[in-house]
């Protein structure tokens, strides 16, 4: 063995005694277990880890984008350099298991930011380490993350196809598959996919059904049944119909609703425009300007601290649903538009970090 004062056993062997092997391979086997306890990773330093990564998972939906990718990052850097040292190889699952979730974490932010390329990269290197730490929640989770990427670059049947690659992945806890079935949902409503679409959102419920735990770290990580709820409205207005416009405008609402009445330190603000963008798009499908305009207004209001990408397309989207309506001739739509391109136009603030929004 390398490093060792001992000559290896096989070396001039046949010139010692048996005592003097089996002491020398004593010697060897205790020095080896010697260098296996060090660890450069503590209980206090694994704790720590974990803490910062709760807040800010807890603290994501409410804070401006930048500063927390920015703390998150750091965290991420951490975890990498100890990644480098040595430990147990516990330790080390609960490191990749910290670093694939930061990874994840900055995935989003970068997704938020409108960094699609730097989302997708984040999203490669936090798979990875769901796999070195064996998690199938964060493999999900991941998945879920890179479908919802592929989604938002019109790519529909490429986020299918990541939803459907774990599909059959049994998560040890929380709502990820019921994400990744929701995500996989909307894909197939752009494609006008109808019996897929309600298959893959009767499998939400299903999945939510069968959630044995709640979700560890819980914040941006969860996927709660508001978010799930307007999920479903999204799948509704792209398949179209009044039945289906009507049964959306009731569901966002609800949404709405539940995301309003959450105390301020734990509101969703970015998943709230998205469903008020859901309502509206049922009000245009109705023919019910009026309403959509109002829930376009308060999107402005609510997103002007935070603007995320996927707001922002999501109002483009509207814009473009207005513009192919009956109500694009009317002076209200008109107006209306202009605001959705001016908000779109306008880069998003700068914000001193820990800023609340």
């Amino acid at each position: 063995m390398r490093g060792l004062d001992t000559p290896a056993l096989g070396e001039g062997i046949a010139y010692r005694t048996e005592e003097e092997v089996i002491m020398a391979a004593a010697r060897e086997s205790a020095r080896f277990g010697q260098r296996a306890e060090q660890t450069n990773v503590g209980p206090q330093t694994l704790e720590q880890l974990d803490a910062d990564l709760r807040r800010l998972i807890s603290a994501y939906p409410r804070r401006p984008v930048f500063p927390t990718f920015l703390e998150v990052l750091e965290l991420r850097n951490r975890a990498f350099e100890l990644l480098e040292g040595q430990q147990h190889p516990r330790q080390t699952r609960d490191l990749y298991l910290v670093a694939g979730t930061a990874c994840g974490i900055l995935s989003n932010a970068s997704f938020d930011l409108g960094k699609m390329d730097a989302a997708g990269t984040q999203a490669r290197t936090a798979y990875l380490c769901a796999e070195l730490a064996g998690s199938n929640w964060l493999r999900i989770w991941v998945r879920g993350m890179q479908s919802m990427i592929a989604y938002w670059g019109d790519r529909f049947e490429e986020a299918i196809d990541l939803a459907s690659s774990v599909r059959e992945l049994t998560p040890e806890q929380g709502s990820s598959a019921v994400r990744l079935a929701s995500v996989e949902a909307r894909a197939q409503a752009r494609l006008h996919n109808t019996e897929a679409a309600l298959a893959a959102m009767t499998a939400a419920t299903a999945a939510r059904e069968a959630m044995t735990r709640p979700d560890d770290f819980g914040g941006m990580m969860a996927f709660p049944e508001e978010k799930q709820l307007f999920y479903s409205s999204t799948c509704q207005v792209w398949l179209g119909g009044e039945s289906r416009f009507r049964e959306a405008a009731r569901n966002a609402s609800e949404a709405v609703s539940v995301y309003q009445e959450a105390p301020p330190e734990r509101r969703r603000i970015g998943e709230m425009c998205l469903a008020r963008l859901d309502v509206a798009s049922a009000h245009l499908g109705l023919g019910e300007l009026e309403g959509a305009v109002q829930e376009i207004r308060s999107v402005f209001d609510a997103a002007a601290l935070r603007r995320t990408d996927s707001v922002k397309r999501r109002l483009q989207q509207v814009e473009e649903q207005m513009g192919e309506s009956r109500l694009r001739t009317a002076p209200l739509a008109r107006d209306l538009r202009d605001e959705i391109i001016e908000f779109c136009a306008a880069p998003a603030p700068a914000l001193p970090e820990g800023a609340a929004s």
